[in-house]
């Protein structure tokens, strides 16, 4: 599973929990059983998007990797988490046609203080798989939110209302029809619903998502 030269050692490898079958029809989240069609989220709280994948269970390998990313620069992640998704999500992509990659984005004064925005750095590794364009201007974190990790799912929902908006540029030419939102991590799913409907109150389609990790069915 790991691509050659680069800098993730195997003992971490191992200690990575693949998404399996049966996942959520709705979020991509793995399920205990295949007697079930959503998780406990998803069958409570109605979704704006289509339909999303992503590639690891939030474990504590993978808590770890996220941090390494976020606060310690470790980009070189990200192309390991990029190779092995463009080869996962193929047949995802193949049939949900997106025609753009929309990296969600970060507050300006996030982004200073890290240097770099870690959705964009994984939508251009996707992006230069598969050959879909990135739309990194197309939304923008117009509120500076508290940290979701501290927040309930009600409150993280509260938390980013108002928080994005699509860019005034973009009103300029073709909206892209059908999107593929691009994050770390999903939990909740309140940071890719708030982008959602601001995409489809701008005239976007269908909306769909990749995140490298998601939180264990509820």
């Amino acid at each position: 599973m790991q691509p050659e030269g680069l800098l993730i050692c195997p003992e971490c490898v191992s200690k990575l929990s693949l998404v399996q079958e049966p996942i959520c029809k709705i979020c991509g989240k793995e399920l205990i059983s295949d007697r079930q069609e959503m998780c406990g989220d998803c069958a409570r709280h109605r979704r704006s998007f289509e339909t999303g994948r992503a590639l690891l269970n939030y474990n504590q390998a993978a808590k770890a990797s996220m941090t390494a990313i976020k606060y310690k620069n470790k980009r070189e992640y990200l192309d390991f988490y990029g190779d092995l998704m463009a080869r996962r999500f193929q047949p995802f992509v193949q049939r949900t046609q997106p025609e753009a990659l929309v990296p969600i984005p970060v507050h300006p004064a996030r982004r200073r203080m890290r240097g770099f925005n870690q959705a964009e750095e994984l939508a251009s590794r996707l992006s230069a798989a598969w050959k879909i364009p990135v739309e990194g201007k197309l939304l923008i974190r117009t509120k500076n939110t508290a940290p979701q990790k501290e927040l309930g799912a009600a409150g993280r929902l509260q938390n980013l209302q108002k928080a994005f908006a699509v860019a005034e540029t973009a009103g300029r030419g073709k909206l892209p029809q059908r999107v593929m939102l691009v994050d770390d991590i999903y939990t909740t799913g309140s940071t890719i619903e708030a982008c959602t409907r601001v995409l489809k109150a701008a005239g976007v389609s269908e909306v769909y998502f990749l995140a490298i990790c998601t939180g264990y069915a509820r």
